[in-house]
């Protein structure tokens, strides 16, 4: 898992049909210190993220895991938001 920044969201007005219920959002990756810890990428949301917020992400085959279908085109999922970090 890593850590991410929410900066934007992406709008789509056609998606994938596995994926229409879920909004993507754009997530600057941070690490620990919250600095800037590479390129942002697009996630799907799925658990309700907004913009300004500190989450986790997960990325690769395992980004499909949270979603509630076999199979989707995703390569980032959002699947906490952080409440502290010490």
């Amino acid at each position: 898992m890593f850590l991410g920044k929410i900066i934007g969201t992406v709008w789509a007005t056609k998606k994938y049909e596995t994926l229409e219920n879920f909004k993507f959002l754009i997530v600057q990756p941070i690490n620990s210190e919250m600095k800037n810890n590479g390129e942002p990428l697009v996630a799907v949301d799925t658990v309700g993220a907004g913009p300004g917020e500190i989450i986790f992400y997960i990325t690769a085959s395992e980004a499909v895991i949270p979603l509630p279908v076999d199979f989707a085109p995703v390569d980032a999922s959002i699947v906490g938001i952080v409440d502290t970090i010490n």
